[in-house]
């Protein structure tokens, strides 16, 4: 199970999505678009969004930071990410 989070330096809500996750204990892989071009083209291809941040658990789009909060405050993210650790966690 990995998160990925698409964002830029300094995006705010590239931050509270960080640290949420953060806060939540989940690891991510962030990745910096500003610096590494053709990862934007790989996140809108995935997201068909061209906003950061998009956030990803797998191959599951959550969205940007609205969404990931959305799903966190409905009780979805976890049931989402127990969904993805399977049954031997």
């Amino acid at each position: 199970m990995r998160f990925q989070v698409y964002l830029t330096q300094f995006c705010p809500y590239c931050q509270l999505a960080r640290e949420l996750l953060d806060r939540l204990g989940y690891e991510y892989q962030a990745i910096h678009v500003e610096l590494e071009p053709h990862e934007r083209r790989v996140m809108e291809e995935r997201s068909g969004r061209t906003s950061v941040p998009q956030i990803f658990l797998d191959d599951t789009h959550i969205g940007g930071y609205d969404d990931l909060a959305a799903l966190h405050r409905s009780g979805g993210l976890s049931r989402l990410v127990d969904a993805a650790r399977g049954p031997e966690a």
